[in-house]
C-alpha cells in the first residue's frame, strides 16, 4: 500500500505490493531516460481497449530504441490477472512499463526490462474543469519523440500545467510550435460548434490518443459530423462546447475556458454516453 492506495506490480515473474524500488542510481532510464509507459483504464468491470494500449506500449519502445521483452497479448494476460487481484468496485490504472537498464545517451535495446503496475484509481466524476492557455508548447516531431508515450515528453506538461494553476485553472492548454491548438497538458480536446464536433488533426506533435480515435469513431457512426483539421486558440473562445478525452478521465466537459463560462452540451454528452456503452459491450 502505497498513501492507501491498493497497487500491485509484476516484475521479474512474480507480483508484489508497494513502491519497491526499481531502477538503480546507473541505470540508463534514471538518469538519461530510456523509458516508456502506457495506461490503461478498468472500471466497472470492463477493460475497453486494453489491446490497443498494450500495442502502442511495444510501438513506444520501437520508437525509443528499446526491445519490447514482453509482447503485446502477454501484457494483456498480465493485466488480466492484475485486475483480477482487485475487488472489481473500485477503478484501476494499468501501467505497463519498459526502460533500459545500460546504455549511454542511446539506450541499449538487449538491457531492456519491463514492469506492469496496477493501482487503484477513481475516475475523476464529470463535474467538468477549467483551462488557461499555457506559453508552453508541445515539440514538433523532430524535437522529441513524440510518437511515443516517452517519461521525457511529461515534464513539458508539467510546466504548462503549473503555468496556468498559478492563474487558478485546473488544466493547460497548449499549443504546437505553429501555434494551433495541440491539446491539453494530457488529454486531448475537441470542441463542438452548430451540432459538429473538431478536433485538433494529429501532426506528431501529440499523441493519437486511443480514446480519441475510439470517440471520433463512435461520434461518426452515430451520424456526427467530426472534423480533425487545425484549430486556432481563437476558436476556442467561441465553441459552444469543449470537452477532453483521454485514458485517465476519459471523457470530461470543459467549464471555463480563460475568462469564458463554457457549459456542457449535447455533443459533450452524447461522447461520453457512446463511450460509456462502448466500453460496456466491449471491455
Amino acid at each position: 500500500m502505497v498513501g492507501g492506495m491498493k497497487n500491485i506490480t509484476w516484475l521479474d515473474g512474480a507480483w508484489f505490493e508497494g513502491n519497491r524500488a526499481m531502477l538503480g542510481p546507473l541505470t540508463q532510464a534514471t538518469w538519461l531516460g530510456g523509458v516508456i509507459f502506457d495506461g490503461a483504464r478498468s472500471f466497472e468491470g470492463k477493460a475497453p481497449d486494453l489491446d490497443l494500449h498494450c500495442a502502442r506500449a511495444i510501438r513506444s519502445c520501437a520508437v525509443l530504441g528499446l526491445k519490447a521483452v514482453v509482447p503485446a497479448a502477454r501484457i494483456v494476460e498480465l493485466a488480466r490477472e492484475g485486475i483480477d487481484r482487485f475487488d472489481g468496485k473500485t477503478a484501476l490504472y494499468i501501467r505497463p512499463l519498459f526502460w533500459a537498464e545500460d546504455g549511454v545517451v542511446d539506450p541499449d535495446p538487449e538491457s531492456t526490462r519491463f514492469a506492469l503496475t496496477v493501482f487503484e484509481a477513481p475516475l475523476p466524476p464529470p463535474n467538468g474543469f477549467s483551462a488557461g492557455l499555457s506559453t508552453c508548447r508541445r515539440p514538433a516531431p523532430d524535437m522529441a519523440p513524440t510518437d511515443a508515450k516517452a517519461t521525457c515528453l511529461y515534464p513539458q506538461s508539467g510546466r504548462a500545467a503549473r503555468e496556468v494553476k498559478a492563474r487558478g485553472f485546473d488544466d493547460a492548454v497548449m499549443l504546437d510550435p505553429d501555434g494551433h491548438v495541440a491539446e491539453f497538458a494530457s488529454s486531448n480536446l475537441f470542441l463542438a460548434r452548430a451540432g459538429e464536433v473538431h478536433t485538433p488533426v494529429p501532426n506528431r506533435t501529440f499523441l493519437n490518443g486511443i480514446t480519441r480515435q475510439r470517440v471520433i469513431g463512435l461520434l461518426r457512426d452515430a451520424g456526427v459530423k467530426v472534423h480533425e483539421r487545425s484549430v486556432s486558440p481563437e476558436e476556442l473562445t467561441t465553441a459552444d462546447e469543449i470537452f477532453s478525452t483521454g485514458n485517465y478521465s476519459k471523457v470530461i466537459p470543459l467549464t471555463r475556458y480563460e475568462d469564458r463560462a463554457v457549459q456542457p452540451g449535447p455533443m459533450y454528452r452524447l461522447a461520453r454516453d457512446l463511450y460509456w456503452k462502448y466500453a460496456h459491450r466491449h471491455g
